[in-house]
């Protein structure tokens, strides 16, 4: 990073009170460390002013969807990454079980979307309140919480549709856990790269890593991995990435740019944000070398979706 792009950063403030921090960010806690958080596409969905991108791949609907995790912890301090890792979270002393976790994720859900009852369809926002989509994801690793495999379980026992996002770190739970989706992120093609961007808190994690790779190449339900670009740190080696991610196969991947928002302002310029473009370009190089084709791209969320037969598949 040179000098010039260090004075463009943008300097945040110490961070004293962690949850304070995270309320003020519009994260609602559920239990003693779960959150839940409600994203632009929700409020959007709900006034009929559009859908995500998980909308256009998957078939999510955006105001039915719940964005939570079971833990605020993460044993990465990526560089991209908008959430205040540069805060120290512990582990709780006990865990709440995941009955107790769904219950007040979905009671969290609706406190944070009640104000949108007078300016929402009246239709909408009754949907919206009886949620049918979860993503385990959002300030955390959720692999780090003991109970997932119960939890996913839970939320499928009152008829939601379930995605788990995990950096793959824990290849153990990775094993154990079957949600509706399973989403790995992967974020360098070697272990140089993924040590400069990532920031791991153990040098081993990058070994996790693959051994999670080789346990998804076993897994039959539906598997994507996620690829966050970065312009000028691991937009780079498009056939490194494929090597690895034949390992896993698939049934998608999604290609993503770097989005210079929150806490990242303080760690990367602006410049580092790739362009749709770049990522469209980038996303066809990894599709040739794997034998997969572009599915589907969403310009104003800067990504790409390849799948193996070049299609969308919406889950049941």
């Amino acid at each position: 990073m040179s000098s010039k792009d260090k004075e463009e950063l943008i300097t945040i403030p110490e961070i004293p009170d962690f949850e304070a921090l995270l309320k003020k960010q519009g994260y609602s806690l559920a239990g003693t460390h779960s959150a839940v958080k409600t994203c632009l596409w929700l409020g959007r969905s709900m006034k009929g002013e559009g859908e995500c991108y998980k909308s256009r791949f998957y078939g999510i609907t955006s105001h039915c969807c719940l964005q939570m995790t079971p833990t605020l912890r993460c044993n990465q301090r990526c560089l991209f990454c908008w959430r205040p890792t540069e805060a120290e979270v512990s582990f709780p002393k006990d865990w709440d079980s995941p009955v107790e976790i769904v219950g007040s994720s979905i009671k969290a859900q609706r406190k944070l979307i009640s104000g949108f009852g007078g300016s929402a369809p009246r239709e909408r926002w009754e949907e919206a309140n009886q949620p049918k989509h979860v993503a385990i994801s959002l300030s955390g690793e959720p692999t780090l919480y003991p109970h997932l495999p119960e939890l996913v379980e839970e939320y499928e026992k009152q008829g939601f549709t379930t995605f788990i996002v995990s950096n793959g770190t824990v290849p153990d739970m990775m094993e154990r856990i079957e949600p509706s989706q399973l989403y790995m992120s992967l974020d360098a093609p070697d272990r140089e790269t993924y040590e400069k961007v990532c920031n791991p808190k153990s040098p081993e994690l990058w070994d996790n890593i693959n051994r999670s790779l080789e346990i998804l190449g076993k897994k039959n339900n539906r598997k994507a991995i996620r690829i966050t670009l970065v312009k000028g740190m691991n937009m780079i080696d498009p056939a490194g990435y494929a090597r690895l991610i034949e390992i896993a196969d698939p049934d998608f991947v999604e290609v993503k740019a770097y989005m210079h928002l929150g806490f990242s302002r303080s760690r990367l310029p602006r410049e580092a944000m790739p362009s749709h473009e770049e990522v469209v370009s980038f996303a066809k190089e990894l599709a040739e070398h794997l034998g997969y084709a572009i599915a589907d791209e969403v310009e104003v969320s800067r990504i790409a979706l390849l799948s193996k037969d070049g299609k969308v598949t919406y889950l049941d």
